[in-house]
């Protein structure tokens, strides 16, 4: 989601790299110039930038590396405000939560990953739906909650919002839900009879904080109406949505800059999973090229279980990981969310996004065929693919409509990928795993040159 951003940087990089005097460094801030406003940057964000950038370099001496340091620092400069990072529980739960957006920003969904987000760290949500202005979003809500398994307050004849969130509130404290988060109405544009009837849900509520969704595609826009939300109602975090489908991505350089407004989260992909949390310092990193090792730890850490990680660990040292192992992994990896997001977190890899635009862990072809094949195995099959001879091999393939080849095929590759993962599981092969990353994160192979 940062490629066109982190383009920008690598192109002004290259006008400095091998020159270390002040018609290099103007190059390069000329090139960067262009690149940002392109990449749809305010015009006095990128001014205050540049001229930051530009003092820097030349009070340090002119240099590639003088200017991937100042870069860095300026970067973490803009987007770090006064506030909260992430989500911040309350001291007394349910910690309460006001959801706010225009109309098409995502805010439903948003919700909703946001209650993912919380659940998979061990919380016990309730989402409020207040939204009863537009059509079908209760509905919509509630659909959002069951694909979650999080509950959903909604009641069918109430028409004052002010009621809903209130009843959800008392829901909330009786229930010992740790946090509420209530969707709130939206409106295709700012009007007043919008703003009254949020003001009253706010002040009725007193919500620990209220985070606005702006939604990434409309650029400016969404930096004008965040703006305009936080002068009339205070707002403490800002959310892009779709951010994953914005090419430019200069809005996230913006928004906190302008509004003075925390981001706190960013949705990056179609999935449930495909949120965030917006931590400057690792976004800078990833700007830069140099990936976000411990985000991408974050992740893994809250669909994995530990106990069941170490079972694999050891069955894997041991070449005993079998087919069954495999689809519990699968199940796991969805968790995580999109390919593409995945991918931009490791160092040098976040070229490969686009590549991987289209690849849907859930619906990948290859992978389905697989688990066809593995749904038509006995399960002493699965514990055992040694066990598969010419005979079992022809019925498997029947069973999973897959040619005999196709089978031997993927048997094949299973069988070296153990072997592969038994020989990085040793000391030896650790260490290699481990001199792979340092590489990696030493900027030799990829991200911006170092």
């Amino acid at each position: 989601m940062f490629d066109t951003l982190t383009s920008s940087f690598t192109s002004a990089i290259k006008k400095i790299r091998f020159h270390d005097d002040e018609k290099a460094l103007k190059k390069a801030l000329t090139e960067l110039k262009k690149n940002l406003l392109k990449a749809d940057v305010n015009h006095k964000v990128v001014k205050q930038l540049l001229g930051d950038v530009e003092l820097d370099v030349k009070t340090a001496g002119i240099g590639k590396d003088q200017f991937l340091n100042s870069m860095q620092t300026r970067l973490h400069e803009l987007l770090k405000v006064p506030g909260h990072q992430g989500f911040v529980f309350a001291s007394k739960p349910p910690t309460t939560i006001l959801m706010m957006g225009l109309q098409g920003s995502g805010k439903t969904t948003t919700t909703g990953r946001l209650a993912f987000y919380l659940k998979n760290k061990q919380k016990k949500v309730l989402i409020a739906a207040a939204d009863l202005q537009r059509m079908a979003a209760v509905e919509q809500l509630i659909q959002v909650g069951a694909s979650v398994e999080v509950d959903v307050y909604h009641e069918e004849n109430e028409k004052d919002p002010v009621k809903i969130a209130l009843a959800a509130k008392k829901k909330a404290q009786e229930g010992l839900y740790d946090v509420l988060l209530i969707d709130t109405a939206g409106r295709l544009a700012i009007d007043e009879a919008l703003m009254g009837e949020l003001k009253a849900v706010r002040d009725a509520v007193k919500p620990d904080e209220i985070f606005y969704v702006a939604d990434s595609l409309t650029g400016q826009d969404s930096v004008r109406t965040a703006d305009s939300f936080n002068q009339q109602l205070g707002i403490d975090g800002v959310i892009l949505s779709k951010y994953d489908g914005d090419s430019k991505g200069g809005v996230a350089l913006g928004i906190a800059s302008q509004v003075q407004v925390p981001l706190r989260f960013i949705g990056n992909g179609e999935k449930m999973p495909d949120l965030e949390v917006f931590i400057p310092e690792r976004i800078v990193n990833r700007l830069m090229g140099y990936g976000d090792i411990e985000g991408l730890a974050e992740k893994t850490a809250n669909v994995i279980d530990e106990k069941k990680a170490k079972e694999m660990t050891r069955k894997i040292k041991k070449g005993q990981f079998n087919f069954n192992d495999f689809l519990e992994q699968m199940e796991s990896m969805k968790k995580m969310g999109s390919m593409k997001s995945i991918i931009g977190m490791i160092p040098g890899m976040g070229a490969m996004g686009d590549a991987l635009k289209n690849f849907d862990m859930e619906n990948s072809g290859e992978l389905k065929n697989i688990k066809a094949m593995v749904s038509s195995m006995t399960m002493k099959e699965r514990e055992n693919p040694d066990l598969l001879n010419n005979s079992r091999k022809s019925r498997i393939a029947k069973g999973c409509g897959m040619d005999a080849m196709d089978v031997n095929r993927v048997l094949k590759q299973f069988k070296n990928a153990s072997k592969m993962a038994k020989k990085f599981s040793g000391k030896k092969g650790m260490q290699d795993l481990q001199n792979m990353m340092g590489q990696m994160q030493g900027g030799k192979m990829g991200g911006l040159p170092r």
